[in-house]
């Protein structure tokens, strides 16, 4: 069974680099069962302050994945072992002592270059593909707009971006789910159940509930807890973002396909010039 999907996936990915030709030098867009990437403009200086607040989030948007998860797992693993989000929580408190006290060096040390080369590079990235886009946009080569395999379907359709927001405020990467971008998804879902659980913060909104507000506060693992408003915000601006640029993609695609096959080739459109 394991080995019939994996020809499967095979002959999809076929597929899908037999529809894009692979006669561009550069595609603004790529569609697969596993969702759809696309390059677009982005800010740079954005980007780079999400990597900032988490490491990983920031390439995550720009659809570089493998750096992305290796940097997530890098901040979450490091973070923890340094007790960062602990000293931060004892220096918001006031409790300058406590906060030096409980950092670990030995963590704290590795974990400084490696955060800020995840702001240097995305940062980076972000310039560099910018540039890559303004060359595809004038190169304007058609793409494939729809994916079919044996475990998922892909086309680009419009979708609204206030839907995308509300399933993410829900739970982090259901968003991702609604506009097909399933590799971020299944991250992003998989780790928000590890910090819902580790933190308790589902079982202290439980006794915050019936009342009992001293045991929901000590129930807390506040050192898992500071991750969840990144992921939640992260869930929400990627979901956000991405809805409204596969809506620029999908109105796109149908304007070069309809000038393609239905409009007259000396067609022209005179600026200026009233039609009556």
């Amino acid at each position: 069974m394991f080995a019939f999907m994996l020809t499967e996936l095979g002959r999809g990915f076929a597929m899908n680099n037999f529809s894009n030709e692979n006669t561009a030098r550069r595609y603004k867009a790529y569609l697969s069962t596993f969702g759809s990437t696309q390059i677009h403009l982005r800010n740079p200086y954005i980007i780079a302050w999400w990597s900032a607040a988490f490491p990983g989030f920031g390439h995550l948007l720009l659809s570089k994945y493998l750096r992305g998860f290796v940097l997530f797992m890098w901040e979450v693993i490091i973070n923890l072992q340094s007790h960062v989000n602990l000293a931060m929580i004892y220096s918001f408190q006031g409790k300058i002592d406590k906060a030096k006290d409980v950092l670990d060096t030995r963590w704290l040390l590795i974990y400084i270059p490696v955060y800020i080369f995840a702001i240097w590079d995305s940062y980076r990235t972000t310039v560099d593909l910018n540039k890559v886009f303004i060359l595809a946009e004038r190169e304007n080569h058609r793409f494939n707009s729809f994916s079919i395999g044996t475990m998922e379907i892909n086309y680009l359709d419009k979708r609204k971006p206030s839907l995308a927001v509300f399933w993410s405020m829900c739970v982090p990467g259901l968003g991702e789910l609604y506009i097909h971008r399933i590799i971020t998804a299944f991250f992003v879902i998989i780790w928000s159940v590890v910090f819902f659980y580790q933190s308790h913060v589902l079982e202290a909104l439980n006794l915050l509930f019936i009342g009992k507000l001293q045991e929901s506060t000590s129930v807390l693992v506040a050192e898992w807890l500071l991750f969840l408003p990144s992921v939640y915000g992260f869930s929400v601006f990627d979901s956000y973002i991405n809805t409204v640029e596969n809506n620029k993609l999908f109105e796109s695609e149908q304007r070069t396909y309809f000038r393609s096959n239905y409009q007259h080739p000396h067609f022209t459109i005179k600026k200026g010039t009233k039609v009556t």
